[in-house]
């Protein structure tokens, strides 16, 4: 069974989809307020954070962020039927499983839950914006949330997340090769780093866990990803 938490201040909405959930065999707490759902994830363990983004008080990327801060292996996705507003980008910075639109697309909700990862947040370090794109989609349709970072600069904001595995382009603008890598691992130093990368020779092999060379096997970089969440698993 997952449990679910959904924030939405139109609780008609939430409600119906907790029905939906709940018919699925699994958990619903629904509350309209963000303070309402960070006392709640202070003193419960949720799976997935469904939020709405434009809510009086507290928005949902300030819910995702806090809530976060309180329980960094919830997955969180965001319904929202302003996919525009600026603070949406706020929280795809810090990792969403999904943006979905108002009204909701059920099937497509679903599939995606049925998939999602707890502690699966995945750091993605890629300046080439299709690249990153596409590792995004790969990453989210396997479950995995992904918050990504283009620069040397960008990565520096991943330290407000807690990804439990990297994916890092040695290459980013903004420092010499490399330069992202051994910031990533001075502040996440047990954290396992995939390194992908067209210059497999200059990576550093004391810093990486696994060096895919481009092009690289998709299927086998999520094969070793897996693995790694897996282990985090058993070793919880």
């Amino acid at each position: 069974m997952r449990h679910y938490l959904l924030l939405d201040d139109n609780r008609a909405f939430a409600e119906n989809l907790a029905e939906i959930l709940r018919d699925s065999g699994d958990s619903a707490t629904v509350v309209t307020e963000g303070v309402e759902a960070l006392a709640l994830a202070k003193t419960r363990r949720f799976d997935v954070l469904l939020t709405d983004m434009k809510m009086p008080g507290m928005n949902g990327a300030a819910a995702v962020h806090h809530i976060r801060r309180e329980d960094p292996g919830i997955a969180a996705v965001v319904i929202t039927a302003y996919p525009g507003v600026n603070d949406l980008e706020a929280a795809r910075r810090e990792g969403l499983l999904a943006v979905l639109p108002k009204p909701v697309p059920l099937q497509t909700l679903m599939e995606l839950l049925s998939s999602a990862k707890r502690d699966g947040l995945v750091a993605l370090l890629e300046d080439d914006p299709s690249l990153a794109d596409n590792l995004s989609e790969v990453l989210r349709a396997q479950g995995f949330s992904c918050a990504t970072a283009q620069s040397v600069l960008e990565a520096d904001r991943l330290s407000m997340v807690k990804p439990f595995a990297a994916l890092v382009d040695l290459r980013l603008p903004g420092g010499p090769d490399g330069e992202a890598l051994s910031r990533l691992r001075a502040r996440f130093p047990e954290l396992p780093i995939f390194v992908i990368t067209a210059y497999p020779e200059l990576a550093p092999l004391h810093e990486a866990s696994w060096v895919f060379a481009k092009p690289f096997d998709t299927a086998a970089l999520l094969a070793a990803l897996e693995q790694a969440h897996l282990s985090r698993l058993s070793a919880a």
